[in-house]
């Protein structure tokens, strides 16, 4: 029964607000090499235990995911949303048909900024909140789809909204050496317990944002650059701005005048964002888990 209505709310995809406001999703080109045209998938519902807890998400597999190496992708709806919401809203899975891609779908957490009492899902903002559940689920799904699938392990990917953006960052300081490269929206993880490895972002922010206030996220793109030693901003693509990084990890922004918004844009140029960043073959050869 519980398969069956995980099933019904696939099929719903109405937009959900990520903590009281929409959310959505972009798309990017990659390593240089030609792809061949792939047929969109069609999403899968999936279930997972974690810790004796049944974790679920919708998973979209390329027909050549069983012979020739995918990108993988993770996608993370805002708190208050769903996985079938960000499968709406992301549209990575239309974007970037080559790739597996991931909508994982969130436990009742209680919001830093909405939702005190924990009555609508999202994902942990730190670590060890929650005992570290949603890393965990990360980890148990990631292995899982390396053991189904041939996962390209220089080209593993994380974006998300709101919450989700937040737990994207809370990726890259906890699991860096899986990723290639990270697109967070309407986020800023100022809090986090570990400095963040260098690696190319794309930052998506709104002047207007109401909940995660534009100057938060200043904040930490200015610490993105710093740390990233980036230099003279430069013009990239669909009005996002690259600002190249010492070491070849740029950050690259995309701020627009919404609010708490992930704009109608925004799929198409994560998409090609990620296409255009693997990792060095050095990297993929230490991925961990391998």
């Amino acid at each position: 029964m519980k398969q069956r209505s995980w099933l019904m709310l696939c099929g719903t995809l109405t937009l959900v607000c990520c903590q009281a406001a929409v959310c959505q999703e972009p798309a990017v080109t990659g390593s240089a090499r030609a792809v061949a045209p792939v047929r969109p998938a069609t999403g899968k519902a999936r279930v997972w235990q974690v810790d004796g807890a049944e974790r679920q998400g919708l998973v979209y597999v390329p027909e050549t995911a069983d012979s020739v190496p995918a990108p993988l992708v993770f996608c993370f709806h805002g708190h208050g949303g769903s996985a079938a919401n960000a499968a709406r809203s992301f549209r990575m899975h239309d974007e970037w048909p080559q790739a597996i891609v991931v909508y994982l779908q969130g436990l009742k957490t209680p919001g830093q900024l909405t939702d005190p009492e924990g009555k609508k899902s999202g994902w942990q903002k730190s670590a060890g909140d929650q005992q570290d559940r949603d890393l965990k689920f990360f980890d148990v799904v990631l292995q899982s789809l390396r053991s189904e699938y041939r996962v390209d392990d220089r080209r593993i990917y994380a974006t998300g909204h709101s919450n989700g953006g937040g737990f994207t960052y809370l990726l890259w300081s906890e699991r860096s050496a899986v990723f290639a490269a990270m697109a967070p929206s309407g986020s800023a993880a100022l809090r986090l317990s570990r400095s963040l490895p260098a690696k190319p972002v794309l930052h998506i922010a709104g002047r207007n944002d109401p909940l995660v206030k534009y100057a938060w996220q200043q904040v930490m793109i200015e610490r993105l650059k710093v740390s990233q030693k980036c230099g003279a901003e430069r013009p990239w693509q669909g009005g996002v701005t690259e600002y190249p990084g010492a070491s070849g990890a740029s950050v690259f922004t995309l701020v627009t005048d919404e609010g708490h918004k992930f704009p109608a844009r925004a799929p198409q140029l994560i998409a090609e964002f990620f296409r255009k960043h693997a990792k060095p073959e050095s990297a993929a050869d230490s991925a961990p888990g391998r």
